[in-house]
């Protein structure tokens, strides 16, 4: 029998983008999925996932916001696969990406894979690319400690990871991929799977970026006192990765997407 894979996806109030990362999710070539949403005290969405009843679909509605990280750890708790897929609500999912990661697996405990950088515009009711680049970086643990390439969404790992390291750590909050890279990588086998099989969607512009990095500091500190990471830089994302140390290590990796949107079913009904 197939393994059952576990879909964790924390949202609050990103319904567009939910049923366009369910679309992708329904077009997956490995069935045996386990959908858990957690509804971090937004919007309903009992009427989206409505839309997709050939998906096995589990809602946690929680009763009060408590962020991202802590409905994660609620959808870990809910998840019942042998294997846990981390997704963000607002990411997409190639269709083979899921039985690729299955494939990688083999032999491993996490595998983690390139990903697309994708700016999206809402156009229509589906979202477009504006701009989108390739992140696909070599594998180098002593590296990670300085600039992590890891990217949670479309990452895949044995349950019994938790068993082991427990769950995601909330005190270190916009770090808790980083961290959970790093305890993961002390005792399991990672490995990075050189295909974007992810579109990952950031933006470059909006947002007051010096306040979010004044706000940040706190967490980046207590991530670097907890595994002893020296000093580390707040700085922009994308100025970060054009420092000389982490352009050397840009790798080749297999680009899957044919730049044409998933238009989620969802949308016939709030255009």
């Amino acid at each position: 029998m197939r393994p059952l894979v576990s879909v964790v996806i924390p949202t609050y109030n990103r319904l567009g983008e939910l049923g366009e990362l369910l679309e992708s999710l329904s077009r997956q070539t490995y069935r045996n999925l386990q959908i858990v949403i957690v509804n971090d005290n937004g919007v309903s969405v009992d009427g989206l996932c409505a839309c997709y009843g050939e998906l096995r679909i589990r809602v946690v509605d929680l009763e009060s916001n408590g962020k991202h990280v802590h409905a994660r750890n609620r959808g870990i708790e809910a998840a019942e696969g042998d294997f846990i897929l981390l997704c963000d609500d607002d990411d997409l999912l190639m269709p083979v990406h899921i039985e690729n990661m299955l494939h990688e697996i083999e032999g491993f405990d996490l595998v983690y894979s390139d990903v697309e950088i994708v700016d999206f515009v809402w156009d229509g009711g589906v979202r477009q690319p504006l701009s989108r680049r390739t992140f696909a970086y070599e594998h180098d643990l002593e590296a990670m400690r300085k600039f992590s390439t890891f990217v949670p969404s479309g990452c895949l790992y044995r349950r019994t990871i938790h068993d082991a390291i427990g769950l995601f750590d909330t005190d270190v909050y916009h770090y808790w991929d980083w961290d959970f890279f790093l305890r993961v990588s002390e005792a399991f086998r990672v490995k990075r799977v050189q295909t974007a099989g992810v579109l990952y969607a950031f933006s470059q512009g909006g947002g007051n970026l010096s306040g979010q990095l004044e706000d940040m500091r706190p967490y980046l500190d207590r991530l670097s006192r907890k595994h002893g990471l020296g000093e580390l830089p707040t700085k922009n994302f994308f100025l970060l990765l054009e420092e000389e140390d982490v352009r050397r290590r840009e790798a080749e990796t297999k680009l899957l997407w044919d730049g044409k949107p998933f238009r989620s079913r969802y949308s016939a009904f709030v255009d």
